[in-house]
């Protein structure tokens, strides 16, 4: 015969916090993890460690203190092509940046930190 036990009282549910979240998430979306390894590794379910990177990517789970964060780049090597007439256009250098919604900004180099976040909520709907 097996042995259950049955606890009374309130269910018990584990609270992760924001910051809790997005470094699991983070730790996902490296080069070579499995969301099930990073999961498994945080005692977490799958389906909960997806549902926290979907919020990511929409916007929805995010730190009040996270208005400016180092993220990965990668430099891409441009596309040279030439204008009409044979004339090379000059192109003032610019800074890409692809939003959490799939929006690409572009500034020019130089411009204030402040401003692109500014421009960046705006494109994001905040």
């Amino acid at each position: 015969m097996t042995t259950v036990t049955v606890h009374s009282g309130p269910e018990r549910r584990r609270r992760w916090t924001s910051g809790e979240k997005l470094r699991m998430v983070e730790e996902s979306l490296c080069d070579g993890a499995s969301v099930a390894e990073v999961a498994r590794r945080h005692d977490v379910h799958p389906n909960q460690l997806h549902l926290w990177r979907r919020q990511v990517r929409t916007g929805a789970l995010s730190t009040p203190d996270s208005a400016a964060r180092f993220v990965p780049v990668r430099v891409a090597a441009a596309e040279g092509t030439a204008p009409a007439r044979g004339r090379v256009a000059e192109v003032a250098p610019a800074i890409e940046i692809v939003l959490r919604n799939g929006r690409l900004l572009r500034v020019a180099e130089g411009v204030a930190p402040a401003r692109v976040a500014i421009l960046a909520d705006a494109l994001e709907g905040r």
